[in-house]
């Protein structure tokens, strides 16, 4: 059978690493003429490729599709879509609104809100994980975090999911997406204004007031900074949350384990077997050789980060689900310059939200058959997961 392998491929949501493994042991540099890029796959190559920004660049963004691919792709996210010098100015100026008192100052409200939405699903006993808990969880700390009002929240993830996904194979966004795209970027500007005139203790007044020296992030830097996190503070979360709880699901043994004090295990294990980020795109910036293969200047690079992540050559009997294994090694929040920022206050949220569930649920079953997958040429995880618990 003919190797082929496309992000936008709906069997390929379904079920990646078939794909993946195959990659890895006949094209570790793997030529797609149709969508034009190179794709590499094998733990060692992927690293060497996220650890180099010089010949890896940036610049011209994470995502493939013609809307999101180009210069224009800081629009969409910021500092992640720059080399340096930009990237280090801009990275600097926001580490110092996104500060790790500042997120670990969350966690009481965290809770709160976690509780808050939980509650009414624990009385029912049934309930939709993503849809009802998953999505609107991260939703709410993110707002939290920056300072937007509780009305607004709703219609932010609505429009983050219009942008997100799509139910057709495509390999462009729809015009609903760009739509959403322009509404986020309206909202955002009219709330950085409004802060502009009034500082709170939230991360909008932050990044207000981050300076380095005379130098200040301009309004248009800081939206590009709240759009980004709509997609790497709330829906990375949100898919995240729901590859956990399906993965737990599906092992049942391993879900006791998590369930009876390993849920740091069961977060970390789970992101490395099930990530929401299955890959990243850089550009070439000089040919290169590799495995035999000549890949030109001006590539495009897809990194299969989750393809690494169950290299056989870093982790043992990589496709077994196991809270034993050294996890240490997975590149789930990248690695060297653009190493995830807010990976703290990420898994802050996944260990609250699961300590929080597992403190009154003693057993869950997920209705697999009704689960609804997201297709996305980047991520992985589901839109719906619908789910009976038992109380402790």
């Amino acid at each position: 059978m003919q190797l082929q392998y496309s992000p936008y491929d709906f069997d390929v949501h379904h079920d990646p690493y078939p794909y993946y493994a195959r990659l890895r042991d006949q094209a570790p540099v793997y030529r797609n003429d149709t969508d034009d890029f190179w794709a590499l796959s094998r733990y060692a190559d992927v690293a060497a490729a996220l650890r180099d920004s010089d010949r890896f660049s940036s610049a011209n963004g994470l995502r493939m599709e013609p809307a999101f691919w180009g210069p224009q792709a800081e629009q969409f996210f910021s500092f992640v879509a720059m080399d340096p010098p930009k990237h280090t100015r801009m990275r600097g100026l926001v580490v110092r609104a996104f500060t790790q008192h500042r997120v670990q100052a969350l966690e009481p409200r965290l809770r709160t809100i976690a509780k808050g939405l939980l509650e009414p699903l624990l009385e029912r006993g049934s309930f939709d994980l993503v849809a009802e808990f998953a999505g609107p969880f991260p939703t709410d700390v993110i707002s939290e975090l920056v300072g937007v009002p509780e009305a607004d929240r709703d219609m932010l993830r609505k429009l983050g999911m219009e942008i997100m996904y799509t139910d057709e194979e495509s390999t462009d966004l729809r015009p609903e997406a760009v739509q959403a795209i322009g509404a986020l970027v309206g909202y955002y500007t009219e709330l950085t204004i409004e802060r502009g005139k009034s500082r709170c203790d939230d991360l909008l007044s932050g990044l207000l007031d981050a300076a380095d020296g005379d130098d200040r992030l301009t309004p248009e830097e800081i939206v590009g900074v709240l759009i980004l996190l709509v997609g790497a503070g709330i829906e990375t979360t949100m898919l995240t949350l729901g590859n956990i709880w399906h993965t737990g699901a599906r092992h049942p043994d391993q879900r006791r384990a998590a369930f009876d004090g390993r849920i740091d295990d069961w977060i970390a294990e789970s992101m490395r077997y099930e990530p929401a980020t299955q890959t990243v795109l850089r550009t070439a910036t000089e040919q290169f050789d590799l495995h035999g293969v000549t890949v030109p200047a001006g590539a495009r690079m897809l990194l299969l980060t989750a393809a690494a992540n169950r290299d056989p050559a870093v982790f043992e009997n990589p496709d077994i689900f196991d809270l034993d294994r050294d996890t240490g090694a997975s590149l789930v929040f990248g690695s060297g310059r653009h190493h995830c920022l807010g990976s703290n206050l990420g898994l802050l949220e996944l260990r609250v939200a699961l300590q929080e569930i597992v403190a009154s649920v003693a057993d869950y079953e997920v209705d697999t058959e009704h689960a609804r997958r997201i297709h996305s040429s980047n991520n992985r995880g589901f839109a719906s997961l619908p789910t009976v618990i038992t109380r402790r």
